[in-house]
């Protein structure tokens, strides 16, 4: 291929990067505003202020276009840095890892793709499925295998360490994420998710801490 074919090629590639990103945000908005139901192809090429026929250029129909969404939260959530290396102490592991995760879930619009999964999930089960599996799961066992390796070093003492992942970010969204995640509460505080954080790891450590 000569030099002028592939300079073509990757303005051609660049503008497609482009005008998918400009769908994508969009459709983000889109969906935030009226949900999975109330969005259409329409509204969307109106908000991505593009036609109709480049909309169906990119994405087959909706689903297809939210699950492209979804799919880039999970790459967002990939891309947040978890610090869990086995050498370093339990308490200072668990109090960073707590605040990077309520920060990434309580985000500015982070709400709106978790609202919209949970109110399609049951007849599109899935998506919801998906979402799980790329998202929070992925979570749940990153923060397991560190607990394994404290367990191993005999820091703590866990029979279940998927079990008490799991556990321990659940108690890290105590009073922070259902208020957000519903429209009740605003984005919280660094303050108010450093106290809850804190509480928490102070459970965990009591229950799992090898005596």
């Amino acid at each position: 291929m000569v030099a002028a074919d592939r300079h073509t090629l990757h303005v051609v590639s660049e503008e497609d990067s482009s005008k998918r990103r400009q769908i994508m945000d969009g459709a983000r908005k889109v969906f935030m505003d009226l949900g999975f139901d109330g969005a259409s192809m329409g509204e969307i090429a109106r908000a991505a202020a593009v036609s109709k026929g480049t909309l169906y250029v990119y994405f087959a129909d909706k689903c297809a276009l939210f699950e492209a969404i979804l799919e880039e939260e999970a790459l967002q959530y990939g891309q947040v840095v978890f610090t869990f290396d086995p050498e370093r102490d339990a308490e200072t592991t668990l109090k960073e890892f707590g605040r990077a995760y309520i920060q990434l879930l309580c985000r500015p619009g982070g709400g709106s793709a978790i609202r919209t999964v949970m109110a399609i999930a049951e007849r599109m089960p899935e998506v919801g499925r998906r979402y799980y599996e790329r998202v929070l799961e992925k979570s749940i066992n990153r923060l397991a295998d560190y607990l394994s390796a404290q367990v191993g070093a005999g820091n703590l003492a866990i029979d279940d360490c998927p079990l008490a992942a799991a556990q321990f970010m659940e108690v890290c969204k105590a009073s922070l994420f259902l208020p957000f995640v519903f429209q009740a509460a605003p984005v919280p505080s660094e303050e108010r998710i450093a106290k809850v954080i804190d509480s928490a790891t102070r459970m965990f450590l009591a229950a799992y801490r090898a005596k």
